[in-house]
């Protein structure tokens, strides 16, 4: 019996939804390897032989790519390249300045061995899923769309004590920078690539909302939100859409915000293992291949998520479906989530709206800034305040 193919992924993936159809589509056994973000991306550099398909984001690329961990992808064999989305292939639908690490920027190899938007017929990693994240408020008692405009609102004082930041410094440094920019308490020269300086001053930021008591942690895994929310001790909060719709089909009032600033993108992707010849590549190509052709991209619309190859996916969704998740219409009927239940309530409309007009307001993409390892130190240093604090009991008054 030969090895099933190995994909090292996170809980962004919702695997458990896919492999049983997966493996009766492709003809072979698929097995998925998951760890936190940290610990996919550190293993997917150092250990190359232990996965055939690194399953993250974008702006995890940069250090598996130049540890030579993975093997660039030939367009050629991907069936459905030529019909990726402009966001994917272009990296905007308007023409504000990109920050941040948008996935264009490190999608083609160049004969050299860089990455850059320069296109060639070899990528570093298939473009998969996307969406645009901001933070979750609590809405039983007021009404997000029309009170809660802006990255600031992390800040405002009605939220003390009730405040929730992702712990992934690639990721939630970004949303606290995006909440002292539009508060006017930090000003940044490029908010994609901060400085030692920059950096600094956040994390000092970040130490006082800590320690006056207004951010009280930080999560690692998605349904960390959820319980904070449900049990009521969150009120605003670093969100993942699957969480937002768990929440929903839970009958928890939760609601997207829309910051005027514009929202954090990120893009997923998967790339091929450096160990890969052979039969082995040829299987890996199926399954890339599998994943675009709308099965998949349909698991992960009930998620709140879009794929990169749109067209194969509306073959999957109900009218319906297709309609709330990617035209952003009122749910003309209750619509399930990705396991069936119903989460989305006949006449709800998506925080946002259609794809197109969330595609035109990002204000930056997830990013691994030159000082990355810089920014994790520190970080850490604020991760280690937030839990000593509740370890201690204290809180908000």
């Amino acid at each position: 019996m030969s090895q099933p193919l190995r994909i090292l992924t996170t809980e962004f993936q919702p695997w458990d939804l896919l492999k049983a159809r997966a493996e009766a589509d492709l003809g072979f056994e698929v097995e998925f390897i998951e760890c936190d973000f940290i610990n996919t991306q550190r293993r997917a550099a150092v250990d190359p032989q232990s996965y055939d398909i690194y399953d993250q984001c974008f702006h995890n690329l940069d250090l598996v790519w130049h540890r030579r961990a993975i093997q660039a992808i030939d367009t050629r064999r991907i069936t459905q390249w030529d019909k990726l989305g402009n966001l994917t292939l272009t990296g905007a639908e308007d023409h504000r300045p990109q920050l941040g690490d948008a996935p264009l920027s490190r999608l083609y190899v160049q004969p050299d061995g860089t990455l850059s938007s320069v296109p060639t017929g070899k990528i570093s990693m298939l473009p998969t899923f996307y969406n645009f994240d901001s933070f979750a408020v609590e809405a039983s008692l007021i009404d997000v769309d029309r009170e809660v405009t802006s990255w600031a609102e992390l800040l405002a004082p009605r939220w003390a004590g009730r405040v929730a930041l992702v712990d992934e410094p690639a990721i939630g440094s970004f949303d606290l920078a995006l909440g002292l920019s539009s508060a006017g308490r930090m000003r940044f020269a490029d908010m994609g690539n901060m400085t030692v300086a920059e950096i600094d001053a956040l994390i000092e930021h970040a130490r006082r909302l800590v320690q006056s008591g207004h951010l009280a942690s930080f999560w690692q895994r998605a349904n960390e939100p959820v319980e904070g929310f449900v049990r009521g001790d969150l009120k605003v909060a670093s969100i993942w859409s699957p969480a937002l719709v768990e929440m929903k089909a839970a009958g928890v009032k939760v609601r997207q915000a829309q910051p005027q600033e514009g929202y954090r993108a990120w893009h997923g992707g998967m790339c091929l293992s450096r160990h890969l010849e052979g039969a082995r590549l040829d299987r890996a190509y199926e399954w890339l291949n599998w994943y675009l052709d709308g099965y998949a991209g349909a698991v992960v619309a009930r998620q709140g998520y879009y794929m990169s190859a749109p067209d194969r996916v509306r073959a999957h969704l109900a009218p319906d479906e297709w309609a709330y998740w990617y035209d952003g219409l009122p749910a003309a009927s209750d619509l399930p989530d990705a396991t069936g239940q119903t989460a989305i309530l006949k006449g709800s409309v998506r925080s946002g709206g259609p794809l197109s007009d969330r595609a035109r307001h990002i204000a930056i993409w997830n990013t691994t800034m030159d000082e990355h390892n810089y920014l994790v130190r520190r970080w850490t240093e604020v991760v280690a305040l937030a839990a000593a604090r509740r370890g201690s009991g204290q809180r908000a008054g």
